[in-house]
């Protein structure tokens, strides 16, 4: 993918000079609460979880994570794309975005042309999505999203139980 953009946003790759950004993002206060403390303190933290866990998975999986920007002025507001995670069986939908952008359905629009993006360029029939029970903004996104619940799994020996939601086209 090279970008994708929305009436507001434009979806690019991310790349290691956007260290100061995701450090800010995964440091945030729902992403702590809900995705999890990925222990990431400097910009060299930062720039080695882009690397690992965003690059890679651009050549590893041909998809990941990418930066959502407001078209206006290149700001970076959040991440979203899709993961694909040892215990799914299909690739799942991601999305963060910082706490002063939330509730403006930036969002949505940047999930929404994923989606289109999936279905289109990647040729993905099913897209699942997990997230936990108290999250319930991103419930009401997934929902909005025609998501539906379907179940829950348990991805590891932490024993957190997650939501699983799926997407069929």
């Amino acid at each position: 993918m090279n970008s994708l953009t929305t009436n507001r946003l434009s979806i690019e790759k991310v790349s290691l000079e956007d260290a100061a950004f995701i450090l800010e993002l995964v440091n945030s206060p729902n992403w702590l609460a809900f995705i999890g403390d990925r222990g990431l303190k400097t910009l060299a933290d930062a720039k080695n979880y882009i690397q690992k866990s965003l690059i890679d998975s651009y050549a590893q999986n041909g998809f990941g994570l990418y930066k959502v920007n407001l078209r206006e002025n290149n700001t970076p507001i959040g991440i979203c794309g899709f993961l694909q995670r040892d215990y799914l069986d299909h690739p799942d939908l991601g999305f963060a975005t910082l706490p002063q952008y939330e509730s403006e359905g930036y969002t949505y629009e940047a999930a929404k042309a994923c989606l289109v993006y999936a279905k289109s360029q990647l040729n993905f029939t099913t897209i699942l999505a997990v997230t936990t029970a108290e999250n319930t903004k991103s419930k009401n996104l997934l929902t909005k999203l025609a998501f539906t619940a379907d179940g829950k799994v348990t991805p590891d020996e932490s024993g957190k139980e997650f939501l699983v939601f799926t997407n069929t086209y």
